[in-house]
């Protein structure tokens, strides 16, 4: 019996739009770095980016559950000494809630150039207006 492996030059991809309006931060983050690795594939092969295309819409409408907009904090560092920022989500959502999303995706995937690759394939809007409609992107529904 042999393991199928998946060669990047036969990997199909499809462009999928979600409405991100309701949806709780961390569920939905969990369920588009499932469809950018490929893992919702059955042709999935670690070492390859089979991963489809997302586009997030409404993405300022996302949602946290209990007070984790005013507890957690998001940190960066910006490479000097005593330069670690910190700013709590109520700000990041109010500010940039299409960046909070962005980030909470990329910790999700995997860490080197095959992550890098595979986050370029995410495209997050605050509004419901989106500029891929040349791709025909196919609605997804996610549970809440």
């Amino acid at each position: 019996m042999n393991t199928y492996m998946a060669k990047p030059a036969e990997v199909e991809r499809t462009w999928y739009v979600i409405d991100a309006e309701g949806m709780v931060l961390g569920r939905l983050a969990t369920q588009i770095a499932m469809i950018l690795r490929g893992k919702n594939k059955p042709t999935f092969t670690p070492h390859v980016d089979t991963g489809d295309y997302v586009i997030v819409v409404n993405a300022d409408k996302i949602v946290l559950t209990g007070k984790k907009l005013d507890q957690k904090m998001y940190r960066h560092h910006t490479g000097y000494a005593g330069g670690l920022k910190e700013i709590s989500y109520r700000k990041l959502m109010a500010k940039k809630s299409d960046f909070a999303l962005k980030e909470a995706v990329r910790g999700m995937l995997p860490k080197g150039p095959l992550g890098y690759k595979m986050i370029k394939k995410l495209h997050v809007y605050t509004g419901a207006e989106h500029k891929h409609a040349a791709q025909q992107p196919v609605a997804l529904e996610i549970k809440k």
